[in-house]
């Protein structure tokens, strides 16, 4: 009786923490103020400066799928480089080292050479005929390239035309650039360069307001958001509009890191991406009008290419073309196709 009378107080004890036990179980998916959602931390990273229209989506694209997930699915943006530069993005989100960030198609084409497309000269002539690519099987099969190297696409950023900026005369042909050091933004845009008489110089964005200003090279070119945040207008006097690319920057996520997360969770991220593209995309022609009046209005003189004359430029950029032909292989082949078909 005695050794009865000792077991039944520690039987009662372990019963009651038994049932403190089980409830205090974390809530997770049934937790009331995650709306449903497990909790989890996403690092994003991105190199554009924040005011950028880019940016500014980017910025909230994070905020709503935090809210929308009653902050369980958090969203937390490293902006203007502060985690990564342009040139380690890609690595790092390919190994995992960032889940998601933000980098041009320019980078990305190191990787997947077909990415390259969107640096081809004059392949898109205007901005309806770049979305409807993007929303179709061009799209689809550059998303699906990228996931075969373990990056899945949440969106294409289109970030706008890209122009040229210069301090020794107007370029009103192609064979004005004769003889000028053109800061250029990738392997295909040298090519045109090359082809223009130019030659091709690379550096970083950041370098690119004092090489100018020291005459290290003649001329960049960039689109025109870019060129009124880095001040270009205090560097250089021309400005030539031909909308020779149509530039992307692209929102990545580690596929792994994707493929682990909850149905529930990829749900949100793709229906705000996609939300978040398409406000991206309708900004995109605005600040390009808005950025060029703003240089000329600076004291910049600006050409604008007559469409007419845009075949001579185009022709003359034929070198970059077979370059892209070449390095991309069978799917840039497809990729010019389907552009041609539009």
């Amino acid at each position: 009786m005695k050794n009865l009378t000792k077991i039944v107080p520690l039987m009662l004890i372990c019963i009651l923490i038994l049932a403190a036990c089980s409830s205090s179980k974390p809530k997770t998916s049934s937790s009331s103020n995650s709306n449903g959602y497990e909790k989890t931390t996403i690092r994003l990273a991105y190199n554009l400066p924040q005011d950028h229209h880019i940016s500014k989506g980017i910025e909230q694209f994070a905020k709503e799928v935090t809210e929308k997930s009653g902050g369980a699915v958090k969203v937390q943006v490293y902006p203007a480089g502060q985690l990564l530069s342009d040139k380690d993005m890609n690595q790092s989100i390919l190994t995992g080292g960032v889940e998601m960030g933000v980098n041009s198609s320019t980078l990305w084409a190191s990787t997947v050479p077909a990415m390259g497309i969107f640096d081809v000269p004059y392949i898109f002539k205007d901005y309806g005929t770049a979305g409807e690519a993007l929303s179709g099987e061009f799209g689809d099969k550059l998303r699906k390239a990228m996931e075969d190297k373990g990056a899945k696409v949440l969106m294409f950023a289109d970030y706008g035309y890209a122009q040229f900026a210069n301090n020794k005369r107007p370029l009103k042909s192609p064979s004005d650039f004769k003889g000028l050091k053109i800061r250029s933004i990738g392997d295909i845009p040298s090519e045109m360069i090359k082809a223009y008489g130019a030659s091709p110089v690379f550096m970083g964005a950041g370098e690119v307001y004092m090489g100018l200003q020291r005459n290290t090279v003649d001329g960049a070119t960039s689109g025109t958001t870019a060129m009124v945040q880095r001040k270009y207008d205090e560097v250089t006097k021309y400005l030539t509009i031909n909308n020779y690319a149509y530039l992307e920057f692209i929102l990545a996520v580690n596929k792994e890191y994707w493929g682990n997360l909850p149905e529930k969770t990829q749900q949100l991220i793709s229906e705000t991406a996609a939300e978040t593209e398409k406000w991206i995309r309708s900004q995109a022609e605005k600040e390009d009008e808005s950025t060029a009046k703003e240089l000329e209005e600076k004291g910049m003189e600006v050409y604008v290419v007559p469409k007419e004359d845009l075949p001579k430029w185009k022709e003359a950029a034929k070198p970059a073309w077979d370059s892209f032909s070449k390095n991309a292989g069978k799917l840039g082949e497809e990729l010019l196709d389907l552009v041609d078909k539009n």
